[in-house]
């Protein structure tokens, strides 16, 4: 083929050298690709027919086994029938059917037992299998017979059996044994009456050991599973204990196990028999000589445009070191071993007013030396040539063309040839002017600083972390301290004396061996200390800074808080004044309450009293009626001790002391001692607290009060708006909650069915001596709300609507779970297990 031949050359001579590089070297690597995707194909080819293979095996196996297990199925069907035949024909008696259904289930190993009930599911007789016999203990009737009012397989097939008068297989179940069975159940018809049933029970296991064919079970794995479900619940092949089962590639699950159509589906699963196309010798070896070869290409490729790339690199190093010499505002200066300028770039030129020509090839002293500098010029060249000269550059003063001056800082490293040989110094020159006149502001900046420093009224020091020396101390320090390092480190917590760079355990800052960048990243975190010496407490502030000179240092700013501590013991006794107050003007306001209480238990001892006193009298009492008599008067006595007893402790001044507590018991106190102003308004109320509630670290005396005032208030809410008798009633609930504001929490809510609140009146609620009473203090809502903000927590009040109908009025709040134990201090394990989220409720009415 003369003509494509002359065709290709034509377009290849037309080419450019690189891109003809570029094909030849791409050509090969396309055809090793192309190659490649053949044998894959070619692999996945023979994996996809061997796979259609073994699917129409396994789709013919369990169609044998279908047809195998329900020919079995048929015969024992008309088995049964005629058995239900000869019991309504002859008349059997029970000895009669055991003897044939012996015969029946000998030859039929599938079964596990025959029944006889009657049409009230009393068993008559039954023959059981030796494998199967059930426990005869108990008076639990077995599972696998029908039973009144239980919800089983075999009662729902003994009901549809006796509607239809026809055979009938029940659902797949349990026995006693634990084995997966399913019953075919005959209805025995005597002039045409339901007289019961035979049942008839299979065992699935025995069914497919028996009745799938020997080869079958070799070649694949044939499963029945529960339709329903989804569970397989037999297979022809049990995975190890504790091993998952192999999930087969090759399913044929739709084959419905007949005649029982009870749910039941046969599976059949098979695996390949050859090597997959990933485990297949033949297949790695192409890819990984394809892979060679493509990575020999690649690499040959990768080289051909190292070489262009590095062609192309050095013109772009030689134009971009052109165009950095002429941009940079740094001046650069060449000098041989002698002094000799060699060379200058244009910025240098530019900052002289010289050009290149009047400064290459001089020798000092140079044209842009001073006249009064040039002694001091000479020393400093001398010092270069020397190479001593130091790092952090040499500061001069250079004179322009045209005479003006200015402030510059010289750096100088050495020339080196590529044989390594020193040949020269070269010089950058820096006009610094600008930076010292900033540095002197800065300068000027800190003498302000330090001036506002002195006169704050806290102390400021700052401490080297390593050395324990103290850096800077402001006047407040020197006052209290002097000028020792001891009061910075008594209030940052070090031992007094200790350095910080001594390695002694714990008396080391434990932050001086971090990094000083995340040291000095770290916000303050503020401390209160007692200073004994002065007897004062200070809010102190640490934060770590690097120092001027490079040093880590610690910085305390500490301001004397002794003042306001002691305003905020003063509030705090305020408050506990207030809060005894307050419970003592709830009892109060319950006095009539609590009188109307005690009385009954008076009343009626008194009542007993007199009675015994007038039968003793008259010598009509005997022993036992008298002891009755005292017993009654001891139990009023206790009650009335009781109602005494809760009133003592709920209005008693006490120290607020936080303590584990549970919330059921601060409930239920406070719903006792709620009740005599609930039975006194006929008010009902219904409490719920959830199970294994975790602990609470509370004041429960707080608690209790906050909770009997919100049942009070409500109780006074729906006595006050005269409700009908349905409507008074409250809802006390107290349940875990998980807000993202809150985290997890213990709301106690309080909810009533009376007339709400209006709004301007929430809007108000928690003022001070607020109230919407007439003899209100205005102080209950307000002290609860600081006892629940005191422990964390929150207060809510809202309405209840039906539609824009005000229905009732709902009071909350809530106890922060995570903050309420202090470290160290875990509650105790209760029986139940953590991860349980049962709840139970209980509830009191209170008439």
């Amino acid at each position: 083929m003369p003509w494509p031949r002359r065709l290709f050359g034509r377009w290849w001579r037309r080419q450019s050298p690189a891109r003809q590089d570029r094909l030849a070297t791409l050509a090969p690597l396309l055809s090793v690709l192309l190659f490649l995707a053949a044998i894959i194909s070619a692999f996945w080819y023979l994996r996809n027919e061997e796979i259609e293979r073994e699917t129409e095996s396994v789709r013919r196996d369990t169609e044998i086994t279908q047809q195998q297990i329900g020919l079995r199925l048929i015969q024992n069907q008309e088995a049964a029938i005629r058995l239900v035949r000869e019991l309504v024909s002859r008349e059997s008696s029970p000895q009669q059917f055991l003897v044939q259904a012996t015969a029946m289930a000998h030859e039929r190993p599938e079964i596990t037992h025959i029944s006889w009930v009657n049409a009230q599911r009393e068993l008559l007789a039954s023959h059981w299998a030796a494998l199967y016999q059930p426990d005869a203990a108990g008076d639990t009737p077995p599972a696998s017979l029908p039973a009144r009012g239980r919800a089983s397989p075999s009662e729902a097939a003994f009901r549809a059996v006796r509607d239809s008068r026809s055979p009938g297989y029940s659902g797949v179940f349990n026995d006693d044994t634990g084995g997966n069975v399913f019953q075919l159940q005959v209805p025995i018809i005597d002039h045409n009456a339901f007289r019961g049933a035979v049942i008839v029970e299979y065992s699935i296991e025995s069914l497919l050991r028996h009745y799938v064919p020997a080869e079958v079970a070799q070649r694949h794995m044939i499963a029945v599973l529960d339709q329903a479900t989804g569970k397989v619940v037999a297979a022809t092949f049990t995975a190890m204990p504790g091993q998952a089962a192999r999930r087969a590639p090759l399913i044929y699950s739709e084959a419905p196990l007949t005649p029982s159509h009870n749910g039941l589906v046969l599976r059949g699963q098979g695996w390949r028999t050859s090597i997959g196309l990933i485990g297949n010798t033949l297949f790695w070896m192409v890819v990984a000589l394809s892979a060679l070869t493509v990575w020999m290409l690649l690499g040959t490729w990768r080289h051909m445009r190292r070489r262009a790339q590095i062609q192309g690199a050095l013109i772009q190093e030689t134009n971009f070191r052109r165009a950095m010499e002429n941009s940079m505002p740094t001046g650069m200066r060449a000098m041989d071993m002698e002094g000799r300028i060699s060379y200058v770039n244009a910025a240098f030129c530019q900052m002289t007013g010289y050009s290149s020509g009047e400064l290459v090839g001089r020798l000092p002293p140079y044209p842009h030396w001073p006249p009064d500098r040039i002694e001091e010029n000479t020393r400093l060249l001398r010092m270069e040539l020397q190479g001593r000269s130091p790092s952090n550059g040499i500061e001069v003063k250079v004179r322009r063309k045209d005479g003006t001056g200015f402030d510059a800082r010289m750096y100088v490293s050495p020339l080196i040839d590529p044989r390594g040989q020193q040949t020269g110094w070269m010089t950058s020159m820096t006009n610094i002017t600008e930076a010292k006149r900033i540095r002197d502001q800065l300068s000027a900046s800190h003498e302000r600083f330090t001036t506002v420093l002195e006169g704050l009224d806290a102390s400021v020091s700052v401490l080297s972390v390593q050395q324990g020396e103290l850096l800077f101390a402001n006047r407040s320090y020197r006052l209290w301290f002097g000028g020792d390092a001891r009061g910075h480190q008594q209030m940052a917590g070090s031992v007094v004396g200790t350095p910080f760079a001594a390695d002694h355990g714990d008396e080391v800052d434990p932050l001086s061996g971090l990094p000083t960048q995340e040291l000095t990243e770290t916000g303050a975190n503020p401390r209160e200390v007692f200073i004994e010496p002065l007897q004062k407490w200070f809010d102190v502030r640490a934060r770590y800074l690097q120092w001027t000179d490079g040093r880590l240092a610690q910085m305390l700013i500490a301001t004397d808080i002794t003042g306001r501590l002691r305003a905020e013991e003063q509030a705090a006794a305020q408050a506990e004044k207030a809060q005894v107050t307050s419970r003592l003007v709830t009892m109060g306001e319950m006095a009539s309450s609590v009188a109307h209480e005690l009385n009954q238990p008076l009343t009626a001892i008194t009542n007993y009293c007199n009675g015994m006193v007038s039968r003793v009298t008259a010598e009509s009492i005997t022993k036992h009626d008298l002891v009755a008599a005292l017993q009654k008067t001891a139990r009023q006595a206790e009650r009335a001790g009781q109602i005494i007893r809760r009133i003592r402790d709920f209005v008693k001044r006490s120290e607020p002391q936080r303590q584990p507590a549970q919330a059921r018991p601060i409930v239920e106190a406070a719903v006792d001692l709620a009740g005599i102003e609930l039975r006194r308004r006929n008010v009902a109320i219904h409490t719920y607290v959830a199970q294994r509630l975790p602990t609470i670290m509370v004041d429960p005396i707080l608690v209790e009060q906050v909770v009997l005032n919100l049942i009070k208030n409500a109780a006074e809410a729906i006595d006050g708006a005269q409700l009908p008798l349905q409507r008074r009633h409250i809802e006390l609930r107290v349940v875990p909650r998980h807000t993202p504001e809150e985290g997890g929490v213990i709301e106690f809510s309080v909810t009533d069915m009376g007339p709400g609140l209006k709004d301007e009146v929430i809007a108000r609620l928690y003022e001070a001596f607020f109230s919407t009473k007439p003899e209100g203090l205005g102080i209950g809502l307000s002290l609860c709300r600081t006892i629940v903000e005191s422990h964390r927590g929150r207060m809510r009040a809202q309405n209840l609507y039906n539609a824009n109908q005000v229905v009732g009025c709902r009071f909350s709040f809530t106890l922060p779970v995570e903050s309420t134990l202090r470290p160290g201090l875990a509650a105790e394990p209760s029986e139940a297990t953590p991860s349980t989220n049962s709840e139970a409720s209980s509830a009191t009415a209170t008439e």
